[in-house]
């Protein structure tokens, strides 16, 4: 081929390229901004915008123009997943170059990936801004102006901020140094170089870009996913090797635990490794083998549960691995088969019982993923109908909080807890075995026999419908007669039938009469001080609490979900709050009685319920020693209340975090009367079914006597969780510290006892003492046997240091949960 021929099929092949390809030549925004910098969320001032074929839309304020070929480039803007409804995040996101409107058209490019989004909880809407302040604030508002997220680097030397090739976003100083970046804050997605440090979480994106229900997190003993739940459930787990003689020998420790060091993981090139950071160096822990990258890598957690290693091939990301690998058919993920699902080689069935009976139904036949219902929802007023079904060669994906039993008081318990869904039983020996009651049921596995290493029994709970009466025996004579009377009977049952619902829907006031009762509202004046029910505070005991207005006044709505399991819970909290007033609790302004509307109101408490400041990750801000002090004495009076100074003994049934409130100053009340019991005085109360919260369930509800020693119980796990900042039950603490009571009789035997308190700080350490002695009165609360814990009364004298706890408790032993030598010795607690 000559010069000329060569030069010409070249011209011609430079025409023939997309025009999308030509884009290098758009001046496009550039990776950097200097403070101050803004923008509005629209395509007027955001000109480099698109719109892609699956529906999604970006608006570019950041680009980094990655070389073709190796990697993508990415944007830094506001994104809408597709199909676009107005929702929008600032976010990181990978871009092919070409797709803005000022040049070719989004669909000839690959759709973006979002890769970090600040804003997954609440999205935005057309006209939201992202402002770098004069101060080196990065700043996400909505179109109202409301703020939605920030860096909080408002005293840092910040002057821009620079989106780097490896699409990390970052704030930095007048020296270049980083003063904040979005690597230190994952969403779903690690990219290369990209470090989760312990404690932190990666959590899935649904498919509209919002935040998921699994999440992989580093804690000090490995790497741990888990569905989110009530409870979260554990499906992988990889632990460190800190005993290894390596490691050791590299940390100069003896123990087997990282007391020195925050572990941490990296996706590196051809690798994910973990290690453990020390005061001057960083010891590898592990390393996990990977694809070797021919081009940029990322690490996503999906919405299935899978995390992923996706390779960029030019145009888009390609998936090469799926790095857990917890099951190779997927059986051991938590949502395959839906909930109640069983998975078998990557099929789904629901559960069965006897030929001819449907227990369980498939949500959509077509996609059996979907999971199953059972055929007759559980009720707890039908708790007697209940029974377990057995569920031969059936495992499940995660065992946590387990109790040695046998089997039969295992499958017992689960009976009686009305938060149970099913039982599993693993067992130890011919007798005994660990109980394992779980609240919530995920996707279940079959196994053959001989192949999951220990012998399991697994039960699931149906409901079971009344039987019916038996029409045997009826000669021809009585059925001519019966016929006809029962007929007429019929006619009369359905006329008074008709005239009770008529009443029950016409009624003005069933508790009209009864002395004392606070205000009673329509349904449409509740509904129009709520503004329709629009902002929700929480979920409480038998329904949603919505906040309102009555005059000037806030007020807190509870709206009772269903007549038929809450009118009795109705009841009890409109005369039990109704005719009671202290301090310290909440007081029932309040309720509505409408046809078929049951709702009660509150005041309103302004800083929400206690859980929400001792839980909260971000500690620095979280609630002082002496405001927790405080808060426990609050209860405490508030209890003593109740069970001492009323004309019947009040016991509260479920007294917990979530139904302590706090008002302004942080002053605790004790709300949520709905299972509250009347009790006379010097009686126990046989109770029928389980009321409460696992976790703060005194052991006698196995016995179904229960007094008010069952709420002092209950107090002495909530007195340990102000105390230690962290959840009775929490799976996501290693092994062995799940538990926060075992935990504390570990630390007791080794004279260990504030090792159980979270992040100790310098307040902490100022009132060491204080702490013990409350520790010590929690333990006295949390005996086995009811009668050993002390009166309410009593433990209000000891806060307010009336008298101490070595004093109080002379007759009772605490041998029943710590050992009989503990270190615990009197402290006295000052007064507040």
């Amino acid at each position: 081929m000559s010069w000329a021929e060569t030069m010409l099929m070249f011209l011609l092949f430079a025409l023939s390229i997309p025009p999308f390809f030509q884009a290098w030549s758009i001046d496009y925004p550039s990776p950097i901004a200097n403070v101050p910098s803004h923008w509005t969320n629209n395509n007027a001032t955001i000109p480099y915008n698109a719109t892609y074929a699956d529906g999604s839309t970006i608006r570019a304020i950041l680009v980094r123009q990655n070389p073709v070929g190796y990697a993508p480039s990415f944007a830094s803007g506001f994104i809408c997943a597709a199909p676009c409804d107005g929702a929008f995040l600032f976010a990181v996101f990978s871009v092919s170059i070409g797709g803005f409107s000022t040049s070719a058209p989004a669909n000839a490019t690959a759709a973006p990936r979002v890769v970090w989004a600040a804003n997954r909880h609440r999205p935005v809407k057309e006209n939201a801004s992202v402002q770098l302040t004069k101060d080196g604030n990065l700043i996400l508002r909505d179109f109202d102006g409301s703020l939605v997220w920030s860096t909080n680097t408002l005293h840092g030397p910040v002057v821009g901020v620079n989106l780097a090739d490896t699409g990390n976003l970052i704030l930095f100083d007048v020296m270049g140094k980083t003063a904040w970046e979005s690597f230190e804050h994952p969403t779903d997605t690690l990219l290369i170089g990209q470090s989760l440090r312990q404690g932190k979480r990666l959590t899935s994106a649904s498919s509209n870009l919002a935040q998921g229900q699994f999440y992989l997190t580093v804690l000090e003993h490995g790497i741990y996913a888990f569905v989110d739940a009530d409870t979260p459930q554990s499906y992988y787990q990889k632990r460190f090797n800190i005993t290894d003689a390596t490691v050791q020998s590299k940390m100069n420790i003896s123990s087997d635990e990282p007391k020195n060091g925050t572990a941490y993981i990296s996706l590196l090139r051809g690798s994910l490794s973990a290690f453990l950071s020390l005061s001057n160096t960083s010891i590898k822990l592990f390393n996990m083998s990977l694809p070797w990258p021919s081009s940029a890598q990322l690490m996503s957690l999906e919405d299935d549960g899978h995390l992923r290693l996706y390779g960029w091939n030019g145009l888009s990301w390609k998936s090469l691995a799926d790095v857990l690998n917890v099951d190779p058919e997927d059986c051991a993920y938590p949502t395959v088969c839906g909930e109640y699902g069983i998975c078998s080689e990557g099929q789904c069935t629901c559960p069965a019982g006897n030929p001819g009976d449907t227990l369980f139904r498939q949500l959509d036949g077509r996609l059996p993923n979907l999971g199953c219902s059972p055929a007759t929802p559980l009720s707890c007023d039908l708790i007697q109908h209940q029974r377990l079904l057995p569920l031969p060669d059936v495992t499940y994906f995660s065992f946590a909080d387990d109790w040695t039993t046998d089997e039969e008081s295992c499958m017992g318990a689960c009976l009686k807890a009305c938060s149970c869904k099913a039982v599993f039983f693993r067992h130890q020996n011919e007798s005994y075995g660990s109980c394992y009651l779980m609240p919530k049921i995920f996707s279940l596995m079959h196994y053959e026999a001989g192949t999951i290493g220990y012998n399991l029994s697994a039960y699931i709970k149906v409901q079971m419908l009344p039987p019916p009466l038996s029409s045997k025996g009826l000669n021809a004579t009585a059925y001519h007669v019966g016929v006809p009377v029962l007929v007429v009977l019929i006619c009369v049952l359905l006329l008074f039938i008709k005239r009770a619902i008529s009443k029950r829907m016409q009624e003005d006031d069933p508790f009209k009469g009864i002395p004392g009762m606070p205000t009673r509202f329509s349904y449409k004046q509740l509904k129009e001080a709520t503004n329709n029910f629009s902002k929700k505070l929480g979920q409480g005991g038998f329904g949603p609490v919505y906040e309102g207005k009555h005059g000037t006044a806030k007020i807190a709505v509870k709206c009772l979900q269903d007549i038929g399991h809450g009118k009795e819970e109705f009841m009890a909290e409109v005369i039990t709050i109704g005719s009671i007033h202290h301090i310290n609790l909440v007081r029932l302004v309040g309720y509505c009685s409408d046809k078929l509307h049951r709702l009660l109101v509150y005041e309103h408490m302004s800083n929400g319920s206690l859980d929400k400041w001792i839980f909260r990750k971000n500690q620095s801000d979280s609630l002082s020693w002496a405001s927790r002090y405080r808060i426990i004495l609050d209860v405490a009076k508030g209890l003593a209340y109740l069970h001492e100074e009323c004309r019947q003994k009040i016991v509260h049934l479920d007294i917990k975090p979530g139904n302590i409130l706090l008002d302004d100053k942080f002053n605790a009340k004790i709300s949520d009367f709905g299972l509250a019991k009347l009790i006379d005085r010097d009686q126990s109360q046989v109770m029928t079914k389980v009321r409460g919260t696992r976790g703060y369930l005194a052991p006698e509800w196995l016995t179904s006597t229960i007094t008010e020693k069952a709420d002092i119980y209950s107090f002495g796990v909530v007195v340990l969780e102000i105390v230690s900042r962290r959840k009775i039950l929490d799976d996501t603490k290693p092994e062995g510290s799940t538990n926060l009571i075992n935990l504390l009789q570990e630390k007791i035997k080794i004279g260990q006892v504030l090792d159980i308190v979270e992040n100790q700080n310098e307040d902490v350490q100022l009132h060491r003492a204080e702490m013990i002695e409350v520790i010590k009165l929690a333990v006295w609360c949390l005996q086995r046997e009811c009668t050993k814990r002390p009166a309410m009364s009593q433990v209000v004298k000891i806060l307010e240091s009336a008298m101490d706890t070595e004093a109080s408790s002379e007759t009772t032993s605490r041998d029943d949960i710590c050992d009989a030598s503990s270190p615990l010795s009197p402290v006295p607690v000052s007064a507040r």
